[in-house]
């Protein structure tokens, strides 16, 4: 059974800094140790390093990665039994009940927060525009999430009294900073041969990805309607086809999966920025993505959790490779496939081949489509598995298992598709392409090498049903629905739409109290 961890940070000390936080000692597994800052002395590799492990976390089953998808029609979190009941947390964010208290509100916002003032430390010091531009693309991606989910951003300067406040910026505001950011980013990075290390490809990725969105947060009200200025879309064209020259391409036919293997780092076409991981070096480990919902009895073997929504999976084509694949190398001498997992699931047995499960109580462990939020078994909802581990043979047993401490797995947190999709939903938008492009040819360019037929027209409903086609699980659902309007729309398990309101996040309670220029979000 796996149950929610709850991480509190030391940075939390400096962090009055942003939000008012508890002085906690930090997790350093999970954040890095980190010593106290010079602020006379110009800022180092070293120092850099402390900025890019607070993005350790986006790999966790929880927080930023939870509120982006449990909130959506892609993921659920049901409770089976005494297992991931943890006191309604993944239930509340599936029915959009949240409150300003919530634990993984509040543990998000503390660790993004902590992310932009340890890239602001560094850039305050910084001689060498390498470390500063990787600090400023880093500082923009912690503040673009606290814009996404919560829609304002406080802000410190690292040479401010403790006593002082921090300004806080609203959506507006941090949206222009989070672009300035990144177009000095963009200016003063240049190619990376490592994903886990920022570069001009990546600051213009998430560049664009700011334009998309810049209606949804330059919007009067919340949850919209939303105006889509042709001058933002251009600007999304405009930093996708630097992506483009870069060099990145779409994976070819039947390597869809290829991005998230074992192997990703050598073989992947498309990642563009993440966490890189190797055999010999774990930074952030991608084996939350696979054991959050493996069931116990499997290989590898997981906390048996979260699902996708039946109506979600029944969305795909039959004949798309990412609906999922018997995968080589993988499915023959473990049993996972790649993808959605449901029906009858197998294992490795002694000696080779494959036998079928069961579940703890012996009956077959056969994952079904329906799933009761509140009162599941053991093997019911749809898993999946995008992420997978490295099969390794035991041979004094005699069977195939996986090493769990040594996942060389890249995490990937910006994919090049993504940016071939936000470059067509803009052209969709009304943008402009100097090279020609239409809407209709890159959404196919996507479509095709995953096995399906071309689309003769694409239509809002089209770009977004191709969206959480080839993103699903990636951390961005919850970003497109509100874009396309259709985040407060029912859900299996969730019968009735939601307020516009919870397009938004609240602001944890507790920060509100103890820092007057940060205002509520409406409706909490």
């Amino acid at each position: 059974m796996k149950r929610l961890h709850i991480k509190i940070n030391i940075a939390a000390c400096t962090l009055l800094a942003v939000s008012a936080l508890s002085c906690t000692k930090l997790n350093e597994q999970l954040y890095g140790s980190k010593t106290a800052y010079d602020a006379t002395k110009p800022a180092s590799a070293s120092d850099l390093n402390g900025v890019y492990a607070q993005l350790n976390g986006q790999t966790d089953q929880a927080n930023t990665y939870a509120l982006q998808e449990h909130s959506t029609d892609e993921m659920m979190g049901p409770t089976r039994g005494t297992d991931w009941g943890d006191f309604g947390t993944w239930r509340k964010l599936h029915t959009h009940s949240w409150d300003a208290t919530h634990n993984q509100i509040n543990d998000t916002w503390d660790q993004l927060n902590i992310g932009v003032f340890r890239a602001t430390q560094v850039i305050s010091t910084a001689t060498d525009n390498s470390i500063k531009g990787q600090a400023s693309f880093l500082r923009a991606y912690f503040m673009f999430q606290i814009v996404d989910l919560y829609g304002q951003a406080p802000f410190r300067d690292p040479a401010s009294s403790p006593d002082d406040l921090p300004k806080v910026y609203n959506r507006a505001e941090a949206t222009d900073f989070i672009i300035q950011d990144l177009e000095f980013a963009k200016a003063n990075l240049g190619a990376s041969a490592n994903i886990g290390i920022a570069s001009k490809a990546a600051a213009a990725a998430l560049l664009a990805k700011v334009y998309l969105n810049k209606a949804v947060y330059t919007a009067a009200q919340v949850g919209g309607p939303f105006t889509f200025e042709k001058a933002d879309m251009d600007k999304v064209i405009e930093n996708c086809n630097i992506v483009e020259a870069a060099g990145y391409t779409i994976e070819g036919a039947n390597k869809y999966f290829q991005d998230f293997a074992w192997d990703n780092t050598e073989k992947s076409t498309e990642n563009i920025f993440g966490i890189a991981n190797s055999e010999t070096r774990v930074v952030a480990n991608a084996n939350n993505r696979w054991r959050m919902g493996a069931h116990y009895n499997q290989t590898p073997d997981g906390w048996n959790g979260f699902t996708t929504l039946a109506d979600f999976y029944k969305s795909f084509d039959e004949k798309d490779e990412r609906r999922g694949i018997a995968y080589p190398g993988l499915t023959e001498l473990i049993g996972i496939r790649t993808g959605f997992a449901v029906g009858q699931q197998k294992g490795p047995k002694v000696g080779g081949g494959l036998v079928d499960l069961k579940q703890r109580g012996g009956q077959p462990l056969i994952f079904t489509e329906n799933v009761n939020l509140n009162f599941s078994t053991e093997a019911q909802g749809i898993r999946v598995f995008k992420y997978f581990p490295k099969p390794v043979h035991n041979d004094k047993d005699n069977i195939w298992k996986t090493d769990e401490d040594h996942n060389p797995n890249d995490y990937v947190i910006l994919r090049y598709a993504d940016v071939v999709l936000m470059k067509a939903e803009a052209i969709m938008r009304g943008g402009t392409d100097p090279e020609g492009a239409t809407a209709l040819s890159l959404v196919n360019s996507v479509r095709a090498p995953r096995g399906i037929a071309p689309l003769t027209a694409v239509n809002e409903a089209d770009m977004l049903m191709e969206r959480g086609h080839e993103l699903y699980w990636e951390g961005w659902r919850r970003n497109d629905l509100i874009r396309f309007g259709k985040f407060n729309d029912p859900v299996d398990q969730r019968p009735n739409a939601s307020d516009k309101t919870r397009t938004l996040y609240p602001i944890p309670q507790r920060a509100v109290d103890t820092n007057p220029n940060l205002k509520q979000n409406p409706g909490y």
